[in-house]
């Protein structure tokens, strides 16, 4: 006879399956939605383990702490067009940054590793690969501050729109404009390494390719076996699961 407890783990192993979602490869389930923010901010270069407050709730008006930052006027007024953040805030994540960062880029070594650390039972090295060339904008194989700031903004503030295209180029591999089955089994499996084996039950060996399937049935409208941003963004916009999931990371900063 099962016990209690091992009932409530099969129940909630049940509900993670439920609402594991293929579109952000993390489950957006209302339970573990402070958890997630918290997990995406650590991974990136400017988040301090130590440093728990967000940044509307730090000091950040104390002008002798603000002096310290050296960056260039240029540049930060530049930012503050392109970003939805505050010129005070670009300067308390550019402090972080250089913490972390000293040269004043993250190349993808150094991201994987960051990464790995909240899925040490998986391998996240391949959905880190992808991530970063999603933020490596210039395709130069490093992130720089004004790159990890311009695609933060989006991710934390930006509009539903804005969410949609960014995770529509994360998908499309090669950037060709068109998400192929090939590029969504590529990230499903890289997802499936990193999450998959950290899940009870275990995810079975044909759950990536169930999930591409499933993606292609719903967005793939024309049946021409890719899927363009048109159809991607009709496709998501319909789906309530699917728009809950674009809010994850809302109210972090």
């Amino acid at each position: 006879m099962k016990s209690r407890s091992q009932d409530q783990s099969l129940s909630e192993s049940r509900e993670l399956d439920r609402s594991f979602d293929p579109l952000t490869g993390n489950p957006p389930s209302k339970p573990q939605k402070k958890s997630l923010k918290q997990r995406f901010l650590k991974l990136l270069p400017c988040y301090r383990s130590d440093s728990s407050p967000s940044i509307n709730q730090r000091s950040i008006s104390d002008e002798a702490e603000l002096s310290t930052v050296c960056f260039r006027p240029q540049g930060l007024d530049r930012l503050v067009q392109q970003t939805r953040f505050s010129k005070k805030e670009l300067q308390v994540l550019y402090r972080g940054f250089k913490n972390e960062c000293p040269s004043g880029v993250v190349n993808e070594e150094t991201f994987k590793r960051i990464y790995s650390q909240f899925f040490p039972q998986g391998d996240s090295s391949m959905y880190a690969h992808f991530l970063f060339e999603a933020f490596d904008t210039h395709n130069n194989g490093s992130v720089s501050f004004e790159d990890f700031a311009v695609s933060l903004s989006i991710l934390l503030r930006g509009s539903i729109t804005d969410k949609l295209h960014w995770a529509f180029n994360l998908y499309d591999l090669n950037k060709d404009g068109c998400i192929t089955r090939e590029e969504m089994t590529d990230i499903m499996f890289s997802i499936y390494d990193m999450m998959g084996r950290c899940t009870y039950p275990n995810m079975k060996a044909s759950a990536p390719k169930e999930h591409v399937d499933s993606f292609f049935q719903k967005m793939d409208s024309n049946s021409d076996g890719v899927v363009t941003m048109e159809e991607f963004l009709d496709t998501c916009q319909k789906d309530e699961n699917i728009m809950r999931s674009m809010h994850m990371f809302d109210d972090v900063i």
